[in-house]
């Protein structure tokens, strides 16, 4: 048995201007981790950072001179819903960090604690303590 945590099998991509900035921010602001950053010089061919209770996302640099790029994201059109169970931390450190707070701290009418902030390039990042609606079991044949 290993002590690797096996990796998520969706993973939500985005393009980035400055992708090493964003990386930066993304793990100072928001408390995600860097796990692989591959590319030369300011150039990110491929990012994974990881969500630390589990999940994560994949980003790099955007390619407008790559006619031949066949994942042309533009960036800043990014949004995301991020579980926590300390969204209040999570929206401390993102303040600390100088994130834009597009939404304060609330609560929802389904019962979860969310903020909402944008990233430095426009994408939009929501956390909360919402975990999504349980999976129905499987029927058996």
């Amino acid at each position: 048995m290993d002590d690797m945590t096996p990796a998520p099998q969706v993973w939500p991509t985005l393009r980035s201007n400055d992708a090493r900035a964003l990386i930066r921010f993304l793990v100072d602001a928001f408390g995600f981790e860097e796990v692989v950053v591959y590319g030369d010089g300011e150039r990110v061919d491929h990012a994974q950072l990881a969500w630390p209770p589990g999940g994560g996302i994949m980003l790099g640099s955007v390619r407008p001179e790559d006619s031949a790029d066949t994942w042309a994201l533009r960036p800043g059109q990014f949004g995301a819903y991020v579980v926590t169970d300390d969204p209040d931390a999570v929206c401390a450190r993102a303040k600390a960090a100088g994130a834009e707070i597009t939404t304060e701290l609330h609560v929802t009418d389904y019962g979860s604690r969310d903020f909402a902030a944008r990233d430095p390039e426009g994408n939009r990042w929501s956390f909360g303590t919402y975990r999504g609606e349980p999976r129905k079991a499987a029927k058996k044949n």
